[in-house]
């Protein structure tokens, strides 16, 4: 696994070692030891993942921008096993120098990239193709009561999901979140 540092402290790119042939490809999708000798160092310590969750959605889905509050906040590491989405993780950690600065990474099946997103962010992306299956791993279970998120689509954040307006396909919970 490459470990791939991006403009905003915490949130890393992992590209794992793809081997291919005529029969197909076959990759190592999660090591914790890995993840611990080559990712930990960089965010401060190791981080132990508990929960698995995946999600199927169509062309112009946005999810997000959802993050659990204290004292159950999660870091994550999130990926794309069918379809393209744009990935993005928006800084909310007070103090940071990036506050409210975001890191869009397109992830694909067929780029095999991973995003990890440390705790103190709020993350969401978009399906760029027909469909895409998007899995995450998370290192706290979901709490409902610790449950929050920023609407996606304010302005202000300056995000680009490369989806036009009228195409975007929003929950109706995301489509009511809090605007900053």
């Amino acid at each position: 696994m490459e470990v791939i540092k991006t403009n905003i402290d915490g949130v890393l790119i992992l590209e794992p070692r793809v081997f291919a042939d005529a029969r197909g490809y076959f990759f190592e999708s999660f090591s914790q030891r890995e993840f611990d000798e080559k990712a930990a160092p960089l965010i401060g310590g190791p981080v132990v993942f508990v929960q698995d969750n995946e999600s199927r959605s169509t062309y112009g889905v946005v999810r997000g921008l959802h993050f659990q509050k204290d004292p159950h906040a999660q870091s994550k590491i999130v990926r794309c096993v069918r379809g393209k989405v744009l990935d993005v993780a928006l800084d909310l950690r007070p103090g940071s120098p990036t506050y409210l600065k975001h890191v869009s990474v397109e992830i694909s099946e067929e780029n095999h990239r991973q995003v990890f997103i440390p705790k103190g962010f709020a993350h969401g992306f978009a399906v760029l193709s027909d469909e895409a299956v998007f899995q995450y791993k998370c290192d706290v279970p979901y709490h409902p009561e610790s449950d929050s998120g920023i609407y996606p689509l304010d302005e202000r954040l300056g995000i680009d999901w490369r989806i036009p307006a009228e195409d975007m396909i929003l929950s109706d919970k995301d489509r009511n979140r809090e605007r900053l």
